[in-house]
């Protein structure tokens, strides 16, 4: 089933502040997020960034990743969506080729199925397509209470000794190699640091290592790569040291309207040099954001904080 909407129905809401000379005119590589508007204001991350998305339980970080994703993955097979979710022509922009996507403790199936049951038919058909998926629950699992059938993926004995070999090295260093591996030319989506921080066994100083290191890496790589995070699981110090660990922090939070009696969820650049140095300060405030079956996750409205 392709998504075939008139753009009336879903189109964005864009205010003419959002277009920037300074932005617009930025020669830097950069990539797009998809999400129209959110681009519209930022331009895009450059090339090679490594996002922390830092969100309060279904705020809505890891539908951005998702989101994201399959949009620019639109770029390949649905080019009028992808010109629609675009918002703007961009000469300096590029495009990953591929979705690498590293999961913790779920498989390729459970992320196929949560996008199938969120997301329009289509958004599965074209992330699946596009999708090299690293499933690292024997490696996260190892040494656990957890028994190993309940970690163990299809392929049957090949498959384990794999992901026994994996967790021998230990699931940071699983982790370095997926990234490693999936990371040059495509958007990655890493899930997640939040499993990572209650893993026993793993010290913060040498997560935060790793993430130096891969925000390093990835300068060479030319794609992006999404962290995703939820608040407050980790102390306030580890979530800054994180922070200052990534180039980028997008925040997402429920907010109370004052009036209506129903919460909104908002996002928040947190942190962005290449994005913030060009915005003027009274345009600086939160995105209210709507996440829709038909189109993902979309801003609705801008308001300064």
């Amino acid at each position: 089933m392709a998504l075939d909407l008139p753009v009336t129905a879903v189109s964005p809401w864009v205010p003419s502040a959002y277009s920037h000379p300074s932005v617009s005119a930025a020669t830097d590589p950069r990539i797009p997020t998809g999400i129209a508007d959110f681009d519209q204001m930022s331009g895009g991350f450059p090339a090679g960034s490594v996002v922390l998305l830092l969100g309060e339980t279904g705020a809505g970080h890891q539908e951005f990743a998702l989101t994201s994703a399959t949009h620019l993955m639109f770029h390949y097979d649905e080019q009028q969506l992808h010109r629609f979710y675009l918002a703007i022509d961009r000469e300096n922009y590029v495009f990953p080729r591929a979705v690498g996507y590293v999961s913790l403790t779920r498989s390729r199936e459970q992320v196929l199925q949560e996008v199938s049951g969120s997301f329009d038919p289509l958004y599965r058909t074209v992330l699946e397509r596009h999708l090299l998926f690293h499933d690292l629950s024997a490696s996260y699992f190892a040494d656990t209470i957890v028994p190993p059938s309940w970690s163990a993926g299809p392929g049957g004995l090949l498959a384990s000794v794999r992901a026994g070999a994996a967790s021998n090295q230990g699931v940071l260093a699983a982790l370095a190699a997926s990234v490693e591996e999936s990371g040059p030319d495509n958007v990655l989506v890493v899930d997640s640091l939040t499993d990572l921080i209650v893993r026993r066994g793993i010290e913060v100083a040498d997560l935060l290592t790793l993430i130096k290191g891969m925000r390093r890496r990835a300068k060479t790589w030319g794609g992006v790569v999404y962290l995703l995070l939820s608040h407050g699981v980790g102390t306030a110090d580890t979530e800054q040291a994180l922070a200052d660990s990534a180039d980028a922090v997008l925040s997402f939070s429920w907010n109370q309207n004052p009036l209506r009696s129903s919460r909104q969820r908002s996002l928040t650049v947190a942190k962005s040099m290449p994005v913030l140095a060009h915005v003027p300060h009274e345009h600086q405030g939160r995105f209210v954001i709507r996440i829709s079956s038909l189109t993902g996750l979309v801003t609705t409205q801008y308001e300064r904080i």
